[in-house]
């Protein structure tokens, strides 16, 4: 399966996703910590240097640019100096960014990430309402139908920021089931959209239960055993009417939930955890690609979780590359 696997990767320059979602921009402080504050038991952080990288939605556009394929990104974004600085790089990654509307009325919204001795000390986030959105939203879904048909694939990606509204679900699934092209959903908080099909989802445990009302009951060492698991599994997949349900479960791997056959877990296949931040979007992004140059739903999850394994490992939200996933394929060294 490693050499089919190896031969999908050499195809993902195929790849053409649209990734419609909430985009944001990640910022991050690197220091040091000696002591204690005088003024309250807070650290003290020394900064060494500082960062940022395009983050919510476009990262997930960020890992398929760096597995190769192509990207294009649809959003809305404040036309402001940190809204600036997220298009910059994604043009700079050579991402298309037509599909991005600046609001002047809009905040960017932003992630602070404060991080000494590689773990994160604090977040500081800046951003508006929800409500933020609702004059723009029309105006995203006017460009949305030809992109989706520019596209070899869709990812509605939700970070509960506003963007993914039932407006913009309805239309690109509309676009999508006219010019045959698979939607993948990588869903957030948001229980009152209605989504009358899919072809991949991609929850994590803790979605998964409040989608469903169900008790986020601890895994134990048989996850596939957890009842609140498979109920929430078998409920996703009818609500939305999957072909092909991935509930991530962090250090236990990912629960798969074929539309066709029974659900099983793929145990994880990270050698360290330092950082969780953006697996979930390396797990769509990387499915996705594989899907729409003609993977299986097995093949497409086994190669998901090689790259989720590598991003675990990686401080901030980050992307896999296709060396890095070729090592941990055991292709080439990483």
């Amino acid at each position: 399966m490693a050499n089919k696997m190896k031969a999908l990767l050499d195809r993902f320059g195929e790849a053409r996703i649209l990734v419609v979602g909430d985009l944001m921009l990640d910022r991050y402080v690197f220091g040091n910590v000696d002591r204690i504050s005088p003024e309250a038991p807070v650290p003290v952080v020394h900064v060494t240097r500082e960062a940022s990288r395009p983050g919510g939605a476009s990262n997930v556009s960020l890992n398929i640019a760096s597995l190769g394929g192509r990207s294009l990104v649809a959003g809305i974004v404040g036309k402001d100096a940190m809204g600036d600085e997220l298009l910059a790089a994604l043009k700079d990654a050579g991402i298309p960014v037509e599909g991005v509307i600046q609001d002047p009325g809009t905040q960017t919204t932003v992630k602070t990430r404060i991080i000494a001795e590689r773990q994160q000390v604090a977040r500081v986030d800046y951003e508006d309402g929800t409500a933020r959105y609702a004059e723009r939203i029309q105006e995203l879904c006017d460009v949305l139908p030809g992109l989706v048909a520019a596209s070899t694939g869709v990812i509605l990606e939700d970070y509960g920021k506003g963007v993914m509204c039932q407006e913009v679900v309805d239309t690109v699934l509309a676009a999508a089931k006219t010019h045959a092209k698979p939607v993948g959903f990588d869903p957030k908080d948001n229980h009152q959209l209605s989504i009358p099909w899919l072809t991949l989802a991609t929850p994590n445990y803790r979605e998964a239960c409040l989608a469903t009302g169900q008790p986020e009951l601890p895994l134990g060492d048989r996850p596939e055993s957890c009842n609140s698991l498979q109920t929430a599994g078998r409920a996703l997949s009818d609500r939305w009417d999957t072909e092909f349900l991935m509930i991530t479960l962090g250090s236990h791997g990912m629960y798969l939930c074929p539309r066709e056959g029974e659900p099983s877990v793929q145990p994880t296949l990270a050698r360290e955890v330092f950082d969780v931040s953006g697996a979930g979007d390396t797990v769509i992004a990387v499915a996705m690609m594989a899907l729409s140059v003609g993977a299986g739903y097995a093949e497409a999850a086994a190669l998901a979780n090689h790259a989720a394994g590598v991003v675990v490992g990686k401080v901030g939200t980050a992307t896999c590359s296709q060396a890095e996933l070729l090592g941990s394929l055991g292709g080439v060294p990483q």
